[in-house]
């Protein structure tokens, strides 16, 4: 007669182990975008020491850089885990050299766009999170589209500088150039409810771990904006003085 509990043991360990990989979390996202966050003023730290010196083609190549590795990871989201410290350390550079050049213009400037970053990111995560704001597909549809249609424009306008072309009326310091400022950092703060809701299906789904990284270059990729688009508006509003 067979032993049952010796043929159970010899059952289970003929079995090859299961391998469970921990899934997404609220606490690994935030912590990559914390490292993102640090990588940034890292790099920022020394483009901002080194504004004066560099040429120019370094905030170009930062931008570029960076604008490739973004689009790298949303057509392959796994990659993000490996492009994530690389784009933050390029937006890093970016954001230390803009800074530098707006803050010796304006003194001051840069202090103030990074606490009003934090202060809409802080509102806009008070919102989602009692649910004033709700993401909707028909919210998440309008600000996608929105989105689009900027980036659409600033290329347009990008190109069109590189012919001599340009929308004075959008770009100064007058009433249509700040309410213009306005609406894209508003837009850009709605992005953020998008990178809330899309942290909160991946975790609710058990999305696979590299989607903390994915997530968190998301986040980043609109705090960036975010705070070039308050800078630029705070730029205008000074001028006017």
């Amino acid at each position: 007669m067979s032993n049952p509990m010796l043929s159970r043991r010899l059952e289970t360990t003929a079995m090859p182990p299961v391998v469970t990989t921990p899934g997404m979390t609220v606490g690994e996202t935030v912590r990559n975008t914390f490292a993102l966050l640090l990588a940034a003023v890292a790099a920022g730290a020394v483009a901002w020491m080194n504004a004066d010196t560099w040429p120019v083609w370094v905030l170009w190549a930062g931008l570029l850089g960076g604008l490739g590795l973004v689009i790298v990871a949303m057509v392959k989201p796994r990659l993000a885990q490996y492009l994530a410290i690389p784009y933050a350390l390029l937006e890093g550079v970016v954001l230390g050299y803009i800074s530098r050049l707006y803050e010796d213009r304006f003194s001051g400037i840069v202090l103030q766009a990074v606490l009003a970053t934090a202060v809409v990111f802080a509102v806009m995560l008070l919102l989602y999170v009692s649910r004033v704001i709700k993401v909707t597909q028909r919210l998440r549809s309008i600000v996608v589209g929105a989105t689009l249609g900027i980036l659409g424009f600033y290329v347009i306008s990008l190109i069109g500088s590189m012919f001599g072309w340009s929308m004075p009326l959008v770009w100064d310091s007058g009433p249509w150039g700040i309410l213009f400022s306005v609406v894209v950092a508003g837009i850009a703060a709605f992005n953020l409810l998008l990178d809330f809701d899309l942290i909160e299906n991946g975790v609710r789904s058990n999305a696979p771990d590299w989607m903390n990284w994915f997530a968190a270059m998301g986040l980043m990729v609109t705090l960036v904006w975010l705070y070039l688009e308050i800078l630029r508006l705070l730029a205008k509003i000074q001028s006017r003085d």
